[in-house]
């Protein structure tokens, strides 16, 4: 545009290059009105783009010379360059916005049409072509130049019509798989904070695979902080809060990396399941190997708490138990909840409280015990370096059972 004026100075160029300052300005002001999410200004900015263009394409140019009557402008195809503005509706509007494009652009280029349908220019190569070619109609309207070929312009509008309505469609559709695909997203980010990744994906794959009440095997997992009442009331609530927060991204690294779930948090506390929301083959030996990488865990955490002579170490307790559950959700309409309920889970609590009783940091019971073996087979014993505690009383059993700890 620069170089133009200096390289071909005439009255034509100028002509052009106001006209293209003037594009410029509209998109200048389009570009102003991007945050003000009205439909007004859209149609605003769309009917001065869309006339301006109609205009440039139709009237006669200045300080030009032409030798043809004006509706000759429709032999150079002009109508094509709408399709242009189409498309870039496509890229930075709404489909709602192509249809308004849609319209217009019918609107101005019909207004346009009619205008230079009804101001007649002859010429004297008008006659000439009628009169050689009066025994073929249909060639003579298609070279006579005072012709508008008024078939191939409604051919044009109806064209573009259609055109915008099937690209509207398109975005449209896909605006609603972009929505689709950030639901999903979303989803999915919302079950990573309760699933291991491997049962994501299995979520992922059936439809409402939560909402079916059953009853399944499950290893249940109670961890907590040994003596954080004591901890916590020497301390600020900053860092309180901070050190739970240290401590949970553990446990939950620990369980997620082991394929269980995580049920809950339970204040300094974290309750676990395996074989949840589907049954394993190996729930028991996940369970033990989370517990065990709980404890390294809490090891290498109290290293970097003395190394940075900020605080005490920590110690915690885990108790395991094995049985049946009842699995599904429970809630209102507005907020639900994935619920593991029966007496695994209260005797997993407890088998953890009697860890101080025993001086350990893991205790299991008979009925775990019982599953990892069954899982291990021939491998070997994996509780081989755990203590056995026999007739055990836990609160709400009958009978007295069996523990292990380490």
């Amino acid at each position: 545009m620069v170089l133009m004026p200096i390289l071909n100075p005439s009255w034509t160029v100028l002509y052009f290059e106001a006209i293209a300052l003037l594009f410029a300005a509209i998109g200048f002001v389009q570009l102003r009105l991007v945050n003000t999410k009205s439909v007004w200004a859209e149609v605003a900015v769309f009917s001065a783009d869309f006339a301006l263009l109609t205009v440039v394409l139709l009237a006669p140019r200045p300080y030009g010379a032409y030798d043809m009557p004006d509706v000759a402008i429709f032999r150079y195809v002009e109508f094509s360059y709408f399709f242009v503005y189409l498309a870039l509706g496509t890229i930075a509007y709404s489909w709602q916005a192509i249809r308004i494009v849609a319209v217009l652009g019918a609107l101005f280029w019909t207004v346009g049409v009619v205008v230079v349908v009804l101001t007649p220019d002859t010429h004297p190569s008008g006659a000439a072509v009628r009169e050689a070619l009066a025994a073929h109609p249909f060639l003579r309207s298609l070279i006579d130049p005072e012709s508008p070929q008024i078939a191939a312009r409604i051919q044009e509008v109806v064209l573009f019509a259609l055109v915008a309505f099937t690209l509207s469609v398109t975005v449209k559709r896909f605006g609603d798989l972009l929505l689709e695909h950030v639901a999903v997203d979303r989803q999915r980010t919302n079950l990573s904070r309760y699933f291991s990744p491997n049962m994501i994906e299995e979520l992922s794959a059936n439809d409402n695979p939560l909402e079916e009440i059953r009853v399944q095997e499950i290893a249940v997992l109670f961890v907590d902080i040994v003596g954080f009442t004591t901890y916590a009331n020497s301390r600020s609530p900053e860092e309180v809060i901070q050190t739970l927060r240290d401590f949970h991204a553990r446990m939950e690294h620990a369980v997620f990396d082991n394929h269980g779930t995580l049920d809950k948090f339970l204040g300094d506390g974290v309750m676990a399941t395996f074989g949840t929301p589907t049954p394993g083959k190996c729930d028991a030996s996940n369970a033990l190997k989370c517990a065990r990488d709980m404890i390294n865990a809490i090891e290498k955490w109290n290293l970097e708490r003395v190394s940075d002579d900020s605080d005490q170490e920590l110690s915690i307790s885990i108790g395991i138990h094995y049985g049946p559950c009842v699995l599904g959700d429970i809630g209102g309409e507005n907020r639900l909840e994935f619920a593991v309920i029966g007496d695994p889970v209260n005797i997993a609590s407890r088998v953890e409280a009697k860890t101080r009783e025993h001086g350990v940091n893991i205790l299991l019971t008979e009925a775990f015990a019982a599953r990892i073996r069954k899982e291990t087979g021939e491998g070997g014993d994996p509780l081989i370096d755990f203590t056995r505690f026999n007739d055990q009383t836990i609160r709400g059993l009958t009978d007295a059972v069996t523990l292990y700890g380490l």
